[in-house]
């Protein structure tokens, strides 16, 4: 027997698609039902490896987690992995089959994807009670619809209803519902269910005249007003839209348990990947992070980190460019700290062999770190363990680059030299004994009277998170009507909304 399924798509990309997944995932799986995420096509920078070996996106393993069910490949078939403005890695169930240009995937191979996509959903429904689907970007990108097999293209073909979310916070959130139904063709709209609002401030009795002239005019109720809540983004997918100097998270901020607060500096490099790395950091009480991309911004830094990035070679002609590359440099000499994760540990080493990513041959790196970087063809996709600083470290590798470390003292299969660290490592942060430790070292180091809050477990706070989307669901949407849809597909007879998609 299929299990139920329902596709959550949004008015524009950031509409809160992810959140929305994430949170009625959440709110089934505490109702008893077994549930998994699906998100068909995923572009994304920031990404997971499952314990079988596979990436996929970072929003799809935390869905998983809202599930309480282990990731898989067949959660996030397609990920595309941006390296510039004009091509992307394609990721196929897990493992990547190479680059292709916008042009080239959209022109045809995203519609030979189809057939492995809907295989993917079809397993999981015949597994779970009901599979919680995340569309990308706009159901209404007319110019796309042709080879969709993300938004309408899979709904139509797995008989999925679909929830569109609009943000109303951005403004024009009724034009923007009416208009992405109005630009769907007439077998399109009948998938289309009705709509969910989400980010209202102030009293929802002032928007419901404008949910009831929604439901007069396309015939489709809206399912629920969902209210601005801070702190609540999961995962991120984009870390090219990060915002430099900016927050990492909107949140309340606990207060040091130590007389000092410990300032870390993200270098804001190209193409930065799996930049939730630091995520871990910013939950630490008395922690500060920022992102930045002016050298006199890493003086005052008691840590620097160079984080993960898809273009090794871009990310430190970057550096350089800016005056960053000869910051570290100083640093480094002057043994205040610095960490490397990913590309950013190769970035400090001394030479960089490179056919693969950026194909520019031999090139030097900074030469804080005695490592040399060879990239080979086969992306390493593993989840190691280890013990760093006398603690138990978890983390996950998703690199080219293969590093040969000829001295400095040994350092979660990376190295140390004095205060500079580096490692293939994502998430090690993630470990709570570990994170707690190397930050009384960087606390020393820098002569910070900064102590690391003894009780701050991260993936405590990542379920009490979960736990808060789902209760944004179960008490701000209408679930008995959302089950319903999940359990029976989108109600019959509803009317078509012209003018409908173009010829």
């Amino acid at each position: 027997m299929t299990g139920g399924g329902l596709l959550v798509a949004g008015t524009t990309s950031d509409a809160g698609k992810s959140v929305v997944t994430a949170g009625i995932c959440r709110w089934l799986v505490r109702q008893g039902v077994k549930v998994a995420p699906f998100k068909a096509q995923n572009m994304s920078l920031n990404s997971f490896v499952t314990r079988e070996g596979a990436e996929i996106g970072r929003a799809q393993a935390m869905q998983a987690q809202a599930c309480r069910v282990e990731p898989t490949a067949l959660m996030n078939p397609v990920l595309l992995k941006p390296g510039g403005e004009q091509s992307s890695q394609v990721v196929l169930l897990g493992k990547p089959v190479g680059e292709l240009s916008a042009r080239g995937y959209h022109g045809g191979r995203q519609q030979k994807l189809l057939g492995t996509v809907l295989d993917c959903l079809e397993r999981l429904r015949g597994t779970y009670d009901a599979v919680i689907c995340e569309g990308a970007g706009s159901p209404a990108e007319i110019n796309l619809r042709r080879t969709d097999i993300v938004n309408m293209g899979i709904a139509r073909n797995a008989g999925l209803p679909v929830l569109v979310v609009g943000d109303i916070d951005r403004g024009g959130v009724f034009a923007s519902f009416f208009g992405t139904v109005a630009l769907l063709s007439r077998e399109d709209q009948e998938c289309v269910a009705g709509f969910l609002v989400n980010k209202f401030r102030g009293d929802v009795s002032l928007l419901e005249p404008g949910l009831d002239m929604l439901h007069g005019l396309t015939g489709r109720h809206t399912y629920g007003v969902l209210p601005f809540r801070h702190g609540l983004g999961i995962d991120e997918e984009d870390g090219l839209r990060v915002s430099l100097r900016g927050t990492v998270r909107e949140s309340v901020v606990a207060p040091p348990v130590g007389e000092d607060v410990l300032r870390v500096a993200v270098c804001a490099v190209p193409l930065m990947s799996n930049f939730t790395d630091v995520d871990a950091l910013a939950a630490e009480p008395g922690v500060v992070v920022r992102f930045v991309d002016r050298p006199e911004e890493l003086a005052d830094a008691d840590l620097v980190i160079v984080p993960g990035t898809r273009g090794t070679v871009r990310a430190l002609e970057w550096l350089r460019e800016r005056g960053l590359a000869d910051a570290l440099v100083r640093r480094a000499a002057e043994r205040r700290p610095v960490l490397g994760i990913c590309g950013g540990f190769q970035i400090l080493g001394e030479h960089i062999e490179d056919d693969v990513e950026s194909r520019r041959g031999q090139v030097d790196g900074l030469g804080i770190l005695p490592v040399r970087v060879r990239f080979a063809r086969e992306k390493t996709l593993t989840r190691p363990t280890g013990e760093a600083l006398g603690e138990h470290v978890e983390g996950y590798e998703i690199h080219h680059g293969v590093a040969d470390v000829t001295g400095g003292d040994p350092f979660l299969d990376g190295c140390r030299v004095g205060q500079t660290w580096g490692t293939h490592w994502h998430g090690s942060l993630e470990s709570d004994g570990f994170r707690r430790a190397f930050l009384r070292e960087v606390a020393a180091a820098a002569g910070r009277r900064f102590v690391p809050a003894p009780d701050t477990s991260f993936a405590a706070l990542r379920e009490e998170q979960l736990d808060r989307l789902g209760d944004l669901i179960e008490e701000h949407a209408d679930t008995d009507a959302l089950w319903r849809l999940i359990e029976s597909g989108a109600p019959p007879g509803l009317p078509f909304v012209p003018p409908g998609a173009p010829a």
